[in-house]
């Protein structure tokens, strides 16, 4: 098979794409910055190289024999500052795929995300053709990556063989960064505090895996693959999180305004918040996908929409013990009497108006 190079592996998605290149019997070469956390990955036997993808020379020498590439930008932070996130997504993507055209790579999978794309229209679904139109959320996670894609393709124009791949919000076992799993985390450590009307769309991080491989196999050069699995409203997520787990979920929804205006206030106490103004607007968007591309033209699909949960909800229980909830643990007091409040609020003004 050659050899491929990944860089990312110690993430969520890095990790189990190293691991799927090694059962499809690649030979696999993994760039790793000098701290990486190698949990995920350290049973498998690989080439690991220290070097980190800002480094011109570690890429080089890194790419040198490589026949394939898989550029994964590192996990950051939820909260992560936008010059961190302009680093690892932007500054990272040119100069490692600069390198790999330099190096001549016969085939380079970008992993992008869904996210990029932009949100859905309320109550719809998105696919590869959306416009990109939501630069005025001022969300800087989708801003670095869809910015890190213009990078990508930019590339492409000049020659470089590459396939943009656009996981949804992937869950699993592995996440070390605790990137997209937070939410999950929180979720079992009750540390949620309230929530508002919006969708996400899950993907498990086996089937965004094994989506990567047939991107690189059976993907068109230049276009860009949504691997998106269940679309979920934040109630039914939470309602199904909250049965697999036997957490009870967060008891307060908020209209949009109100939430803003607590996360607004939550920002200005001492400490961590407990929720940000950010979150409260991503939360609040229509983040749902259709993967009809990737399954037409790649012949991927995925596993039932509940393993993702299951996995991730099993793997924090294995690795954080009683720190996260269990079966029968309820919400704080304060928060569950303020949402039956709202609820009884909401349901007799239905009852007055009649709607």
């Amino acid at each position: 098979m050659g050899t491929t190079l990944v860089t990312g592996a110690a993430g969520l998605v890095g990790s189990h794409v190293a691991r799927a290149l090694v059962e499809r019997g690649d030979d696999v070469r993994l760039l790793l910055s000098a701290d990486a956390p190698l949990e995920a990955i350290e049973d498998l036997d690989v080439d690991r190289r220290t070097g980190d993808v800002l480094d011109r020379r570690a890429l080089r020498r890194a790419l040198r024999g490589v026949d394939r590439f898989f550029h994964i930008p590192e996990p950051t932070a939820l909260r992560a500052r936008w010059r961190e996130l302009y680093r690892a997504y932007i500054d990272g993507t040119r100069l490692a795929l600069e390198e790999a055209m330099r190096a001549e790579i016969e085939r380079v999978v970008h992993t992008s995300a869904a996210s990029a794309l932009g949100p859905a229209p309320r109550g719809s679904t998105a696919d590869e053709r959306q416009p990109f139109t939501a630069g005025r959320y001022g969300l800087s996670q989708l801003a670095v990556r869809h910015a890190a894609e213009q990078e990508v393709l930019r590339l492409c124009a000049q020659g470089l063989p590459v396939v943009i791949v656009n996981p949804g919000h992937v869950l699993g076992r592995g996440d070390v960064f605790r990137s997209s799993t937070e939410l999950v985390r929180r979720f079992l450590r009750r540390e949620i505090p309230l929530y508002v009307d919006g969708a996400i769309c899950i993907v498990g991080a086996r089937d965004v895996a094994r989506g990567h491989l047939l991107a690189e196999v059976r993907g068109t050069v230049g276009e860009r693959y949504i691997l998106g699995g269940r679309n979920f409203t934040y109630d039914r997520l939470f309602a199904d999180l909250g049965r697999l787990s036997g957490v009870e979920p967060p008891a307060l929804k908020l209209p949009l305004p109100v939430a803003l205006a607590a996360a607004k206030a939550a920002e200005t106490l001492p400490g961590r918040p407990a929720i940000t103004v950010q979150e409260v607007r991503a939360m609040s968007l229509w983040w749902a996908f259709r993967s009809t591309k990737a399954k037409r033209e790649l012949g991927w699909s995925t596993a039932h929409h509940e393993q993702p949960l299951l996995d991730t909800i099993d793997w924090f229980r294995e690795r954080e013990g009683d720190a996260v909830g269990r079966a029968g643990d309820r919400q704080p007091l304060p928060l569950r009497v303020a949402g039956s409040g709202l609820r009884r609020s909401a349901s007799l003004a239905r009852f007055v108006t009649g709607r």
